[in-house]
């Protein structure tokens, strides 16, 4: 009997094999913002995410949301939650191809192109 292949080597032959095609379309936004609310879902389900004060003294920029709540007086353990889950942009970007969302630094709003 032969063990499956692991998850990460299967999606890098999977990548090998794939060739850039110049015609091919993007993937739509909707899918975009859902598949990155999944993976952030399973990620979080691994343990707790890093914490914002973290995250932005790594370089990586906060939404305004984000924002907030690191500058909140708040336990580390709070400012590790994935507050995606709850905003109004990740539920806008997975429901319409062109959400109305502006926030500057969020990933949703990168996803729809702006």
């Amino acid at each position: 009997m032969t063990s499956p292949i692991p998850e990460e080597e299967f999606f890098e032959l999977v990548a090998a094999g794939a060739e850039p095609d110049s015609a091919s379309v993007a993937a739509p936004t909707k899918l975009k913002s859902r598949i990155y609310s999944a993976l952030m879902v399973r990620q979080a389900a691994g343990g707790p995410l890093a914490s914002l004060t973290r995250t932005k003294a790594g370089g990586h920029a906060l939404c305004v949301f984000e924002e907030l709540v690191q500058i909140a007086p708040l336990g580390e353990r709070v400012k590790s939650l994935n507050f995606c889950r709850v905003c109004h942009a990740r539920v806008a970007a997975e429901h319409w191809e062109r959400a109305p969302i502006y926030w500057p630094n969020c990933p949703y709003v990168k996803f729809q192109g702006r």
